[in-house]
């Protein structure tokens, strides 16, 4: 038992039980919280067949400092295996099969792990159809990364790729747009045509897209800064791309 995965945080734990209930052994609560987030999230396990045990404080303190996660919420999954997470393969076989045009994001070398968590929790909100990640010099899964995405773990399509160049090549051949996030970029996020299928390609904290990702974009574009700072976080800027995808997308189909 003591080898079990463990999963954290209310999110994150609806989540799994919705989408991988059969991987969850039982859920531990913290025996002195009582509100309404916490009945459904017990009434859900109850509906799943899954066991649950009130526990006290120190027990969960102790969970969540071997999961590696600085807050639990009052609440702990202990796993059969681990869910959700990044696939090692399937990233072309997935976008063929998507109906209507694919909306990607791209991440080139995101290392911190609550920037990589944020950026999960939008892909899922925004709808996105896949998440991209090379798999050297990135930051993988880990309880701190499940914890932020707040339960895209388990539902948003990850996949980490040996080569993001020949990746991105192979989405240009599907038929994708790819479009780089830079501060130089000639044309603004806004001007940026986000409607079809299209790649948009974040780069890492501080230094940006690398050069040979560059390279495969068949444009840069810019967030307009109107205050005293250069950039914006990596996963704010994010957020700020998918939706403006989002929303182009809901003006295109009216």
């Amino acid at each position: 038992m003591a080898d079990k995965p463990l999963l954290g945080g209310l999110h994150g734990a609806r989540a799994a039980l919705q989408a991988h209930a059969g991987d969850v052994e039982s859920m531990l609560y913290l025996e002195s919280r009582q509100d309404a987030r916490l009945e459904a999230l017990l009434a859900l396990a109850a509906q799943q067949g899954v066991a649950c045990e009130a526990v006290r404080r120190d027990t969960l303190d102790k969970l969540a400092e071997r999961a590696g996660l600085h807050a639990h919420q009052g609440v702990m999954l202990r796993l059969r295996r681990d869910v959700g997470g990044p696939r090692k393969n399937g990233l072309s076989a997935h976008l063929a099969g998507l109906d209507g045009p694919a909306l990607v994001l791209v991440l080139d070398e995101v290392q911190d792990p609550h920037n990589l968590g944020a950026c999960l929790r939008s892909a899922e909100a925004a709808g996105v159809d896949a998440v991209v990640t090379p798999r050297d010099n990135s930051v993988g899964l880990t309880a701190t990364v499940r914890k932020v995405a707040a339960g895209a773990v388990e539902t948003v399509p990850w996949f980490q790729v040996t080569n993001l160049v020949r990746s991105l090549q192979a989405m240009k051949s599907a038929g994708l747009w790819i479009h780089g996030a830079a501060g130089e970029g000639a044309a603004t996020l806004y001007d940026t045509e986000l409607s079809g299928s299209v790649a948009l390609v974040m780069g890492a904290e501080g230094r940006g897209l690398r050069r040979l990702t560059r390279t495969q974009c068949d444009s840069l574009f810019r967030i307009p800064m109107r205050g005293s700072v250069e950039s914006l976080n990596v996963s704010v800027a994010t957020g700020v791309a998918l939706f403006e995808a989002r929303r182009q997308r809901s003006d295109h189909r009216r």
